[in-house]
């Protein structure tokens, strides 16, 4: 897939499904960044392990993490139930290996678990942090 399809595709409807505040150019440049970082667009299921989708969640990782945290657990749940996906951890890895807007939601809110915030769009640097903290 191109970063170009999978914007148009996935990430902004997953950002429309999401509070105002959790859209910005940094958070969608970080999103599809870690996707080609992690899958290249091209690896659903990731080689060898056990991650799904193209930004290669764990179960017991991610989305668990998204689906437990304080300030994303009501958001998840709510979009899970949206996409008529049961919001639990199992049922949520299950279908984000080809729900591609569910799986740019949780990568979206992943993100948003940041301590330090979401870095700036022109501080690589910062966005390299953000993305060893949890992937």
């Amino acid at each position: 897939m191109t970063p170009k399809l999978f914007i148009e595709s996935a990430v902004s409807p997953a950002l429309v499904m999401l509070p105002v505040e959790m859209e910005s150019p940094a958070a969608m440049a970080m999103m599809v960044a870690i996707a080609l970082q992690e899958s290249r667009l091209t690896y659903r299921h990731q080689v060898g392990g056990p991650a799904k989708s193209y930004y290669q969640f764990e179960q017991g990782g991610g989305v668990k993490g998204v689906l437990t945290h304080p300030s994303t657990r009501t958001i998840a749940a709510h979009v899970c139930n949206e996409v008529d996906v049961i919001p639990a951890a199992i049922e949520v890895y299950t279908a984000i290996e080809y729900h591609d807007i569910l799986a740019s939601v949780f990568a979206r809110l992943l993100l948003w678990t940041l301590p330090q915030g979401m870095p700036n769009a022109d501080d690589p640097e910062a966005g390299w942090q953000a993305y060893v903290c949890f992937f």
